[in-house]
């Protein structure tokens, strides 16, 4: 059984599936981290990652887009040099109706008979004008923190813009 291509989950179709109470096995996610860097400090510069389209996003695309902006900043302004913020959660479990392939899988499968599938993994919903990361930074870090947003929206299944927050003191 291979793992279905993220393109089938990206549409927000059904109604939301959230409620871990009432069903068995759902798998954790893999995000590890919500915020890196300096957590302490005041930036005065803030770049903001948006979504431009409402779709579900997994916890695997997350993790990826959150480690390579991390990668980036941390290679550039060091470990204390910037405070990364992801602002989604993966509450959304997805459901799938595995079907065996290969050969002999016609007396395997079953067919569409009680096809509402099981748990396979986790995302978030993001609504179109989400905000999905923020980065804050100093002066002289803002091209790195702009293309690092850039490279984690290249991991993400939607088309997302980049929003920059200066302080009112700071003209660039």
């Amino acid at each position: 059984m291979v793992r279905k291509p993220a393109s089938m989950y990206r549409n927000v179709k059904a109604r939301s599936f959230t409620r871990r109470k009432y069903m068995g096995g759902v798998p954790g996610s893999q995000v590890i981290h919500y915020d890196m860097g300096n957590k302490t400090a005041d930036f005065p510069i803030k770049v903001t990652l948006i979504a431009n389209e409402r779709c579900q996003i997994r916890h695997t695309a997350l993790e990826a887009a959150r480690i390579t902006a991390n990668r980036a900043l941390t290679n550039a302004a060091g470990r204390t040099g910037f405070h990364l913020k992801l602002r989604v959660y993966p509450h959304e479990v997805l459901r799938e109706n595995k079907q065996a392939t290969g050969a002999g899988a016609d007396r395997v499968s079953s067919g569409m008979r009680g096809a509402y599938g099981k748990n396979v993994s986790i995302a978030a919903r993001v609504r179109a004008g989400q905000k999905i990361f923020t980065v804050s930074v100093n002066k002289e870090y803002f091209e790195v923190a702009k293309k690092s947003m850039w490279k984690a929206g290249q991991k993400l299944p939607t088309p997302v813009r980049i929003i920059v927050d200066k302080g009112q003191e700071l003209v660039l």
